[in-house]
């Protein structure tokens, strides 16, 4: 069974290893996560997740709200979004749909806030597979930018309230008629 729980510093070398490799590389650019550090940082703003598969960490989630969020990486932004990092930590745990399920219970967790009406996604250009993953998640692509300090544009997708109930519906009602 997967679950959520928050990043400690416990969670410092494996974090730092997983930032290593390759597939992680080529999906986040240069990014310095800072972990050393933001591990010990709670702001209101933000959530920094492990997904747990079986009591085995297997990758990251970080939820912020980017309307309170401190760079203001996504620019002023209303209230009512959440933005969305995500990432699996080993090469041997791509493609068996850990991914999914992790994306599934962080959408989950953002839209139980009642007052959250959509959730953004801003991967690399270049990042195809992550653009057909966020597509069959039900995310809609808005438009190609680039985003803080990051060396190359980003594909802005969102994924709003009323697709995201409509999904669990349509998964509701498929499941009923399997039985």
């Amino acid at each position: 069974m997967m679950l959520l729980r928050d990043a400690t510093i416990a969670d410092l070398a494996i974090l730092q290893y997983w930032d290593e490799q390759p597939h992680v590389q080529s999906a986040d650019g240069d990014t310095d996560w800072n972990w050393s550090q933001e591990l010990l940082r709670r702001p209101v703003w933000r959530e920094q997740l492990i997904a747990e598969l079986d009591d085995r960490p297997i990758g990251c989630i970080q939820i912020i709200d980017p309307a309170l969020e401190e760079t203001q990486y996504w620019g002023t932004i209303a209230k009512g979004f959440r933005a969305i990092d995500i990432w699996i930590g080993a090469a041997s745990d791509l493609g068996k749909g850990y991914g999914t399920t992790m994306m599934q219970l962080a959408l989950a967790r953002c839209f139980a806030d009642a007052t959250v009406h959509s959730i953004l996604i801003d991967p690399l250009a270049s990042n195809t597979r992550a653009h057909k993953f966020y597509e069959r998640m039900g995310f809609v692509f808005m438009e190609q930018k680039r985003m803080g300090d990051d060396e190359e544009d980003c594909f802005i997708y969102q994924l709003q309230r009323e697709l995201f109930e409509m999904q669990g519906e349509k998964a509701t009602t498929q499941q009923r008629k399997n039985k």
